[in-house]
């Protein structure tokens, strides 16, 4: 194939591919003219080439325009190519138009790209939101416990919608604000004839502040009485009290254990002394007979002396034995 027939084939398939998108686009120009919302047809056959789809563009433009919105196609695209939802954006704009609620575009785009969905926060301030807690239990100044279920509802704050706190936040505080008044509370009894008096409280610390919602009302839905956590502790503390009593005699009982068994020792320590005496008096009798020190009459002295002490001994404990019988 010469020069000539290639050059040929390419033009014909750049008007090929011109007619199609002119095509296209001619049919989008056409819809938007006859619905009144002002879109170029080059502008629209440029989208393609943008990588934004002028189908979506189109149909948003003509949603918002016969809804008296006045939305230029440059702020859809840009929103598009940012990352953002346009229909949902536009949605949420009609949405705030018929409810009379202030919200611009460049708001709405804001709170889109944020990652929260706007339309489905106008329509929280159209229809408030009710936001059941999960079961709160606390303890009054008697030691009662009360478990409270609780019912939240909320209506979406727009101004701060960005940089808000979420749902998790709010029923943090109200599950803390729970626990602040039955605390404070002098008996479980009061606050079970006052059930309202928690929400009343609650109510009134402000916790919506610097979350993206704004609290209408705190309804206490139940109030049950728990277990009797003041003497769950008390009979807790006595059964220490008791263990530490019984470590503490056991340590004591070890240690006169301890003492005794050294008294036993020293007594074998002191009988083995006597004995080890008794064994050097022969030898110090032996030596005295040798020096001269000793003679046999003193010696036989010696053995009456012990023979009468040893039959006094026995004649001791025979009356000993008599008596106790």
């Amino acid at each position: 194939m010469d020069f000539r027939t290639l050059l040929v084939i390419a033009i014909v398939i750049a008007a090929i591919v011109v007619i199609f998108s002119v095509g296209s686009a001619f049919s989008l120009w056409i819809q938007a003219l006859i619905s009144g919302a002002k879109v170029g047809l080059l502008n629209i056959v440029f989208m393609r080439f943008r990588k934004v789809p002028s189908k979506l563009i189109v149909q948003a433009k003509i949603m918002a325009e016969k809804t008296g919105l006045s939305i230029s196609t440059d702020d859809l695209e840009s929103h598009f190519l940012a990352g953002g939802n346009v229909m949902r954006v536009v949605q949420a704009l009609i949405a705030a138009d018929k409810a009379n609620i202030p919200l611009p575009f460049k708001r709405a785009a804001a709170i889109d790209l944020a990652g929260r969905n706007v339309l489905e926060a106008v329509q929280m301030s159209v229809n408030p939101k009710v936001i059941e807690t999960p079961r709160v239990a606390a303890v009054a100044k008697d030691g009662i416990q009360l478990t409270a279920l609780t019912r939240v509802t909320v209506r979406a704050n727009i101004d701060r919608l960005v940089g808000g706190a979420g749902e998790e936040t709010v029923l943090a505080r109200v599950g803390e604000g729970i626990v602040t008044t039955i605390g404070s509370a002098v008996n479980h009894k009061q606050v079970l004839e006052n059930p309202d008096s928690i929400s009343k409280n609650v109510l009134g610390k402000g916790l919506d502040a610097g979350t993206a919602f704004e609290i209408l009302s705190i309804d206490i839905a139940d109030v049950d009485v728990g277990k009797n956590i003041g003497a769950e502790l008390e009979t807790d503390r006595a059964e220490a009290d008791k263990k530490i009593a019984q470590a503490r005699a056991e340590e004591r009982r070890a240690m006169a254990i301890a003492a005794e068994q050294e008294m036993k020792a020293k007594v074998q320590e002191m009988r083995a002394k006597v004995v080890e005496a008794e064994a050097e008096v022969p030898l110090a009798m032996a030596e005295a007979f040798r020096k001269g020190h000793l003679g046999v009459m003193d010696y036989y002295k010696m053995k009456n002396v012990a023979a009468d002490t040893q039959m006094r001994e026995s004649i001791g404990g025979a009356d000993k034995s008599q008596d106790k019988k």
